[in-house]
């Protein structure tokens, strides 16, 4: 598709005029500019030094201010920088105009190649969880733990709810929209926003509606919003129907890190059905099944997310002591001790040296009284069928 064929689009290279990006408090944003792309980053100040990093990736349409409710309850575990997208939130678009999957995840590794954080904690919603699947199976020295909410991965039968935003990638049709909703206000807008991605709206507060209608406002500003939607929409189409190594489903498999997956029983946008594939698939991972959240649990439960990743955490740092234990007892030439000392039969590890799916059941209590539970995955890949395009 070229920039042409969008009424709104314009060159790259062209300073959009918008308002300012909303900072939260005790965030910071400052501009990285890297090979073919800059990026912006918000960030919290690390509660102490030494802490290992993490990084957050939006979805569709979003940008890193979707994780401000999250990252400071993240605060003394980890040191959180979020990233907005080329093309998304106060990123400009990239100079090669790839808004592909693999262009998104080039860049998210360019970045952490650059500031040498690695290897991180990375989160990753919708979009940003099919970029966070490809990082997480192509650079696995980048990537301590994975945590996916609601990731966009190839499903056969997708909802009717989420068709609207497949058409998105179609040419001429984000030109139609952008005629067809001139006359739509930021909040009528904002409003079916919320309505397509929460599985209770009124869990939105005014301040946080307010806050949602002067980003919206800010981003009908740049000449090319619409492009990086269409493009970005028009990269997961993509991604759903490639097949070999380069299907998603099939880099979910090879991913090697400790995986926490989420997913929303009311998402309209990401099958619900999908996530016990999801965990067949991320060897070792972990489900948490959230029924009464939609598509951005982070935003919607994000004290149950926050607790889901500490037990993550703690479990990762456990599985790597009696590794560590293990192999100091072998080298030593002693009887192997670590089950009895771990409360297991042995190391806790695949054949490959990975985590394995042996986790204890826990669960989380939302904010609201919603339960939300953990299941341990089967560490078997599904390999019987295939991704396909919706």
């Amino acid at each position: 598709m070229s920039s042409t064929e969008l009424p709104s689009a314009l060159a790259a290279t062209v300073t959009p005029k918008a308002s300012p990006v909303r900072i939260a408090a005790g965030e910071r944003l400052r501009s990285v500019g890297l090979p073919g792309v800059t990026l912006t980053v918000r960030s919290r100040p690390p509660a102490r030094e030494g802490l290992p990093a993490a990084l957050y990736v939006h979805g569709l349409g979003g940008s890193s201010q979707n994780w401000s409710a999250l990252m400071p309850l993240l605060d003394g575990l980890v040191d959180s920088e979020a990233i907005d997208l080329p093309g998304f939130g106060d990123s400009p678009p990239p100079d090669d105009g790839d808004y592909s999957v693999t262009g998104h995840a080039r860049s998210v590794i360019r970045y952490l190649d650059a500031a040498e954080r690695g290897p991180v904690h990375l989160f990753g919603n919708s979009m940003g969880g099919a970029v966070a699947t490809r990082v997480a199976a192509v650079r696995p020295d980048l990537v301590r733990t994975l945590t996916l909410v609601s990731p966009a991965l190839p499903e056969i039968r997708v909802q009717r709810t989420a068709l609207p935003t497949a058409l998105l990638a179609l040419p001429g049709v984000a030109g139609l929209f952008t005629r067809f909703s001139r006359g739509w206000t930021a909040e009528q807008r904002v409003r079916g926003v919320t309505a397509l991605c929460y599985g209770d709206p009124g869990q939105v507060t005014p301040e946080g509606f307010r806050n949602a209608v002067e980003e919206m406002e800010r981003r009908l500003q740049l000449p090319y919003f619409w492009d990086a939607m269409a493009r970005s929409a028009r990269g997961i189409v993509n991604a759903y129907t490639l097949g070999g190594q380069h299907n998603l489903w099939r880099q979910a498999e090879r991913v090697l890190a400790p995986t926490l997956l989420v997913y929303g029983g009311r998402d309209q946008l990401v099958s619900y059905r999908m996530a016990q594939r999801a965990a067949r698939a991320f060897r070792g991972s972990r489900l948490l099944s959230l029924p009464d959240a939609g598509h951005v649990a982070m935003m919607e439960y994000p004290e149950t997310v926050a607790t889901a990743f500490r037990e993550l955490l703690t479990d990762t740092v456990q599985l790597a002591d009696t590794a560590q234990l293990a192999d100091t007892t072998q080298l030593s030439g002693s009887p192997d001790e670590s089950g009895a000392a771990s409360g297991t039969e042995g190391p806790i590890a695949g054949a490959d040296g990975s985590a394995s799916g042996v986790h204890r059941p826990v669960t989380g209590e939302s904010g609201t009284g919603e339960t939300g539970t953990f299941e341990a995955g089967t560490g078997e890949a599904d390999t019987g069928v295939s991704g396909a395009g919706s």
